[in-house]
This record gives structure tokens, sequence and C-alpha cells, in this order.
């Protein structure tokens, strides 16, 4: 069986017996980042401190869902979640114990974590992100038509835009952020246009839109920029080759600047090592680990002045920086319902 398989039994058996309690050599982490090169990560933590990790992966829905379950016979120590609003909604559920620490309140930004609690504490901490990116079709498209969110809409797209389904984590956070920023009026018709320009229903993963724009079977797609950054550093050819058939825009750079969801990571409301859970986010938050989301899984360090060295993602900046969203990104979680109920009206599936 696998260590995570026998790790989840062992968590289990913790939960339904009550048993679970501190461990100064330990740290209980329920994990939805299903990235095989977060393993290394987690041995340099044991490495440097001593303190083993214990994992069990499921996506975010799932860790929430079996957080609520246990209650306090939970032995989770930290929740790593790969979306804003499921952050949101756990810290909102109460699921989520709000620490102090200065190395996390110094490393990362105010607008990528929760807002303070009463005692000041933070319940979540950004620790990596990820651009919400246009991806356009060489051949067919004028990247100058596309710099915006905006443009996705205009007719002059009709039967030419491929998008995961609008349910999924990742646009439900992009349409959290655009109603952040236009208000929900305006929100609700770009929403509208979009749903006109479809080329298909919404389907597959962002690779899939990656690869139909690439195909030809629409023009322009979304998806997060580390999808893109996995296939130009692939080694197969015919990831290579669809990659050399794509551009892509990070928008907005005259406005808002370009949406950048997180994955974090918070103290387990019911943790029994909290002194060890807080260390293993501090370590997250280093600018080694930090290197190490960069390069293991294309992702942009979320902590301040972290230098990264990614080919893939120097190459889809032309190694320039860019301007991303400074908007809180506890408010693209608070904007949840509302883009659940606009996507219902203009039968966004």
């Amino acid at each position: 069986m696998t260590k995570t398989f026998h790790t989840l039994i062992a968590a289990c058996a913790l939960a339904a017996t009550g048993a679970a309690f501190a461990d100064a050599g330990v740290v209980n982490l329920y994990s939805a980042r299903h990235y095989s090169t977060d393993e290394a990560l987690y041995d340099g933590f044991t490495k440097a401190t001593g303190i083993k990790v214990n994992r069990v992966d499921a996506d975010d829905a799932g860790i929430l869902a079996r957080l609520k379950a246990e209650g306090t016979a939970s032995p989770a120590d930290v929740i790593l979640l790969v979306d804003a609003a499921r952050l949101y909604r756990g810290e909102v559920d109460g699921l989520f114990r709000p620490v102090r620490s200065q190395v996390l309140e110094d490393a990362i930004p105010a607008n990528l974590r929760s807002k303070p609690a009463a005692d000041g504490g933070i319940s979540w901490f950004g620790l990596s992100t990820r651009a919400r990116v246009i991806v356009y079709n060489k051949v067919k498209v004028n990247p100058q038509d596309v710099q915006t969110y905006e443009s996705l809409a205009d007719p002059k797209f009709k039967g030419k835009l491929c998008i995961r389904s609008g349910s999924h984590p990742y646009n439900l956070s992009l349409f959290g952020a655009v109603t952040e920023h236009m208000g929900e009026q305006r929100a609700e018709a770009w929403l509208k246009g979009l749903v006109a320009n479809l080329a298909r229903p919404p389907k597959g993963g962002d690779t899939d839109q990656i690869k139909a724009v690439a195909s030809g079977e629409c023009d322009i797609a979304v998806s997060n920029s580390y999808y893109l950054a996995r296939m130009i550093r692939s080694n197969k050819p015919e990831d290579t080759a669809v990659a050399n058939k794509v551009g892509v825009v990070f928008p907005n750079q005259q406005s808002w600047g370009t949406h950048m969801n997180i994955a974090g990571g918070a103290v387990a409301r019911h943790t029994k090592n909290q002194a060890n859970a807080v260390k293993f986010l501090e370590y997250l938050a280093s600018p080694a680990a930090q290197n190490y989301f960069a390069n293991g899984n294309n992702e942009w360090p979320a902590a301040k002045g972290v230098q990264l060295d990614n080919p893939a993602l120097k190459a889809m900046t032309n190694g320039q920086p860019f301007k991303s969203e400074t908007i809180p990104i506890s408010a693209v979680g608070a904007n949840m319902t509302k883009v659940q109920q606009m996507l219902d009206r203009v039968g966004f599936n």
C-alpha cells in the first residue's frame, strides 16, 4: 500500500477513536495539493526540524467536509488548499485556528491572507500564486484584441471561447475577483457575454482548453498559468507542439492587473500540535520553499522579495514583471454566493 494510504488509515483511526494527541515530533497534514514534487519539500522540513509530516490527500471540498465530520477528534494540524474561495469557506465555517506569526505576517502580503480575527490572529496564508491568463491561437488572434478579461465577452469572439465549467473553483475565484472590480451588475452582463461566446459547452480541465486553442476548436481560452508552463517545460513533443501554437496574455495590465488565485495553508481548529503547525507554515513561506513551489509546480512565490528562476515562467512574461491585482483575496471568497447566483441566471454551467 502507498504511504498516503497508510497515512489515511492512521488518521481515520485517530479520528474514530478520539485518540489524537500532541506529539512534539509530528505534524499531521491534510493536503489538496496533489503534486508529486511536494514530497521533497516536506522531506526538507523533516530534515531541517526533525518533525515528521503525516500527510492525507483529498480535494478541497473533501477536506473541508472531513474536518466538519471529525470535529474535535480531528488529528489534523495543518490544512493546505488550492483555492482562495475554499480557504475563505473554511474560515467562515470555523475550521481554522487563527494564529499569530511575525514570520508569516512579514513574509506574506496582507492581500494574500485572511483578514485579522478579533484577537489579531490570521486564519490562513497564501503560500503560492497562479495567474488566470488568456491563451490565444497565434494564427487566428491578434493579442491586442485580448488584453483584458472584459474582451472575452466581446461579440467579435462569438463561438470562439473555450473554458472549463463555470462552477469550477478556479473560475469561481476569477469571477469573484471580476465582481469585486466591476460590481455585480456589470459582472453579470460580462458572464452573459462569455456564455454567448462559447465555442462548445464547458468541459475538461485547463490543459484541455489550451489544446483546444492549438487544434483550432476555439480561438481563445482561459487557463491557470502553471498548466501552460508545464507544457512549455515538457519533454513530450506533442506538448511542445501545443505550446508553440498558442500565445499567452496576462490580462488587465493597464487597469486592475491579472487575477491571481492562491494555494494556501491554515492551522486546523482542533490541532494538537499548534507549535509544529505554525513552524511548518513558516517553513513553507521561506525563500527555499517558495522557490520549490516555483520550480516544482510552476507557481509564483507568494512571499515578498523571493526571486525565482523558472525558465517557463520567464518565457511566459518575456522575463519581465507583470501587474497583478491587489484586492484582498478574502474578498474573492466573500463574493462566491453572488457569483453562483449570477451563473445560474446566465446559464453558465
